[in-house]
């Protein structure tokens, strides 16, 4: 199974703001740890190697604000 590209969530604001006020009283380093513990969470979800490998490169890449490779829909 290829990693979607297409915007896939539903109400993505609403889940923007969930995950902003999860992480909002939090240092620094909490919110790292946060992050972290949510992508892990999400792989394990996944589970598929090869989607999970494609997902760490696309994040990997350095790049100007594309969103060519973003799941969030465009305004």
């Amino acid at each position: 199974m290829p990693l979607i590209h297409a915007p896939q969530i539903d109400d993505y604001d609403a889940f923007y703001e969930e995950v902003v006020d999860a992480q909002r009283d939090l240092s620094d380093d909490e919110a790292q740890r946060f992050f972290a513990k949510l992508a892990l969470v999400l792989a394990n979800h996944i589970g598929d190697r090869a989607v999970l490998g494609e997902a760490i490169r696309v994040a990997a890449k350095p790049r100007a604000h594309s969103r060519s490779d973003s799941v969030r829909p465009p305004a």
